[in-house]
């Protein structure tokens, strides 16, 4: 199964520059897009619903932000969204769709950077997911969560650690989080499995010659439940072609 997770900051901007003609050769068999910025209404023409794929949407309220959405070869068993608290619900940061005992979640993490309010929001949106994830994880739940983090865990997840040790993303207390997900609750960096190499990076800023000179972060993630470890079968970040600002993560797992 070929999971590839997508924040294509607009998927009408992404398929304006190839995106689903992409998708159709990739071979992928569940897609799990981040910040669609689109409402359902708006994403009716043929491109937005290529044949052959199950589509399930989850909008933000607000329109032309956030949203995820979930595209499958594979008629999931069942399709959910949300995780009951309003930051997660109202700006469609979490869908999910499960496919016999393996469910595969789309997540968009809010960012920090804008402000010390959007810090704050994102810091609530992490006290308010980790015991979420804490619970599934004893139920024993197969979870694959694809998506936007917006952390970069170590100093091999960005290029300019040093430089960033006091800006959102790399914050003491973010990458913290995320230690403990992986340390103590059991989850695993899928990609880190596969791939221990440096310079693999899925976000580049939009600023200077980021992408060119691959200036970038790893923000983008599949977090999988510890059973699903021996079942990673390979890993990769596409660049052939840019859609957004970052780039497909592509994982095949043995399934």
């Amino acid at each position: 199964m070929r999971i590839v997770s997508a924040n294509l900051n607009g998927i009408r901007s992404a398929a304006s520059k190839g995106f689903f003609t992409w998708l159709e050769q990739s071979g992928t068999d569940v897609l799990c897009i981040q910040e669609t910025k689109a409402q359902t209404h708006q994403l009716d023409g043929e491109v937005f619903n290529p044949a052959g794929w199950h589509r399930y949407l989850f909008d933000a309220v607000r329109p032309g932000y956030s949203g995820t959405a979930i595209y499958s070869r594979l008629k999931p068993d069942a399709v959910s969204s949300g995780l009951g608290f309003e930051l997660c619900d109202s700006e469609g940061r979490w869908l999910e769709a499960r496919f016999g005992d393996l469910t595969v979640v789309s997540l968009y993490l809010p960012s920090g950077s804008a402000s010390d309010t959007a810090q704050e929001r994102k810091d609530h949106f992490l006290k308010a997911l980790m015991p979420i994830l804490r619970a599934r994880r004893e139920a024993g739940e197969k979870l694959v969560i694809c998506g936007d983090w917006n952390i970069a865990h170590q100093e091999i997840d960005l290029k300019n650690w040093k430089g960033n040790l006091k800006n959102s993303g790399f914050l003491p207390h973010e990458r913290a989080w995320l230690t403990e997900l992986f340390n103590q609750v059991g989850y695993v960096d899928a990609f880190r499995v596969v791939d221990p190499r440096p310079e693999r990076y899925t976000w580049w800023s939009n600023r200077g010659q980021a992408y060119a000179n691959n200036v970038g972060w790893r923000i983008d993630y599949h977090i999988v439940s510890p059973e699903l470890r021996e079942h990673i079968v390979a890993a990769d970040i596409y660049t052939g072609e840019k859609f957004s600002d970052h780039a497909p993560l592509i994982i095949d797992y043995r399934l």
